[in-house]
């Protein structure tokens, strides 16, 4: 049986790009311009797969219809759901309450794209029938939106609207795709190291050819700090791994990577590194920043390289020697973390939005549950840090003995370097470096240190005087251009 086609280079929406694109008509892009997006990655970029985002935002539950009627000739000869694809990313009714409707909106949505795909290809082929399930903590959670959309998205068709009358697919006509694909994105600790079994679970008793897994870079980072969100994830792929063996069910690794070291490190000049750091990973996402913060013609022979590759095997890892390390740095990241929250939450306001929506609701869920602090989304949250001088990469590193470094650098290939590049945007000075954390620091010069971006330091020093001086307005200006020298906003 021939591997199914699955997509390489998922373009997702994440707001964390300087540069405004040249298509857009305002600099946070709105629903037009999100149509057009979806066109420019696919005929330009290069990318083969373009995650919709369903979640905090009025749905355009016509995207399929316009992609097709606006740029005819291009699906004519790339059709979508064929060789190009468009996975929506829908609410979780479990957590996100005020939206959960709007997922029943989105899978009702699925056979009117199929409609509309079928007269303009004179064919049956389903431009959308894959799904990414944000924050999945169970396999019930998957089955209920796998069964919903079985027995009452398809299902209602053949019944009967009174006794003695005509069905629904005999009234409004057939509805296709009958199933759909359900693709988890684990973004919590408890959920990354149980994916496997989540998964397991799910695949039970159904003729399932292939899987799709999602696993977040972004939110883990934030919540537990950046190393234990690699190595999170390294020990869930290793897993998945086993899990594919024992199945037989092909299972295809989604890895959620953004331009700062902090969340994937993963920018046009640097794909080749990340993937000897994640072999297994099948898909990477890219992001905006990655899309419109680098010269075109980079960025489209990054998104060449990874659609080319051949992904690996996942190699082995000393799990429990590992948890022990990312356990004690967490604690020593979240301790600092505590403590930064309100300057944090002060310079992250000013980070400019780039899109004309809230992004969905944020994991901390361990602060938020637990009433102890709140937090912005984790690109604000980075923004916010490189801007006090402090980059979130070097946060919790006064926990670690040079023996856990020497460990994780042999199970992390470009540690060194991912650290170093953060090194870059640290100011020593600056009033927010918390004291133990300054004195580790002092001992890892050696060893990660390097020379300072001095316009940046400028910048810092600028947002700096101005928190000082309780003159916020003035923020903006210095927060973007420090943002510009990075080549990323958080």
């Amino acid at each position: 049986m021939s591997e199914p086609r699955v997509p390489r280079c998922m373009s997702t929406q994440h707001p964390d790009n300087v540069t405004v694109p040249f298509f857009a008509e305002d600099p946070q892009l709105g629903g037009e311009d999100e149509i057009q997006e979806a066109f420019y990655v696919f005929s330009h970029l290069g990318c083969d797969e373009q995650m919709w985002d369903c979640e905090g935002k009025e749905v355009d539950n016509y995207v399929v219809k316009k992609l097709l009627t606006k740029y005819e000739s291009f699906f004519r000869e790339r059709p979508l759901g064929q060789e190009l694809f468009l996975t929506l990313r829908v609410p979780n009714p479990s957590v996100e309450k005020a939206e959960a409707k709007i997922l029943l909106e989105t899978l009702e949505s699925i056979p009117r794209s199929f409609d509309a795909a079928r007269i303009f290809y004179g064919q049956e082929i389903a431009p959308i029938f894959e799904v990414i399930l944000p924050m999945t903590t169970s396999c019930r959670e998957l089955n209920r939106i796998y069964h919903y959309y079985r027995n009452f998205v398809i299902g209602k068709k053949n019944r009967r609207l009174f006794p003695g009358d005509i069905t629904i697919a005999e009234w409004i006509g057939d509805f296709k795709p009958k199933a759909i694909n359900v693709i988890p994105l684990f973004e919590d600790w408890e959920n990354l190291l149980q994916a496997d079994r989540i998964l397991k679970k799910y695949l039970r008793r159904k003729a399932i050819r292939y899987q799709r897994v999602f696993l977040a870079r972004s939110d883990p980072a934030m919540n537990y700090g950046f190393l234990s969100a690699v190595f999170l994830n390294k020990i869930a792929l290793y897993r998945l791994q086993k899990l594919e063996i024992q199945t037989g069910v092909k299972i295809f690794p989604i890895l959620g990577v953004g331009s700062p070291p902090f969340r994937g490190h993963f920018r046009p000049d640097r794909v080749q590194e990340v993937v000897k750091d994640y072999p297994s990973v099948y898909t990477f996402t890219v992001q905006s920043a990655f899309k419109y913060d680098h010269p075109a013609e980079e960025v489209i022979q990054a998104v060449r390289f990874l659609r080319r590759r051949t992904p690996g095997l996942a190699p082995p890892i000393e799990e429990k020697k590992v948890l022990e390390i990312i356990s004690r740095y967490t604690q020593a990241y979240q301790s600092q973390l505590r403590a930064l929250a309100p300057a944090i939450n002060k310079v992250a306001r000013h980070c400019p939005r780039r899109r004309k929506r809230k992004l969905h609701i944020g994991l901390f869920g361990y602060a938020r549950r637990h009433g102890e602090i709140t937090l912005p989304r984790a690109i604000p949250f980075t923004a916010g840090l490189y801007s006090l001088g402090l980059p979130p990469e070097l946060l919790g590193l006064n926990a670690l003995k040079p023996a856990d470094l020497d460990f994780l650098e042999e199970h992390y290939a470009h540690l060194k370097a991912d650290l170093a590049e953060a090194w870059r945007f640290f100011y020593p000075d600056s009033p927010y470096v918390p004291p133990e954390l300054k004195k580790a620091l002092s001992r890892l010069e050696d060893r990660y240190g390097q020379e300072p971006e001095k316009e940046h330091q400028e910048c810092v020093k600028g947002i700096l005087s101005l928190l000082a001086e309780d003159r916020r307005e003035e923020i903006d200006e210095y927060l973007l251009r420090a943002a510009a020298i990075r080549r990323f906003l958080g």
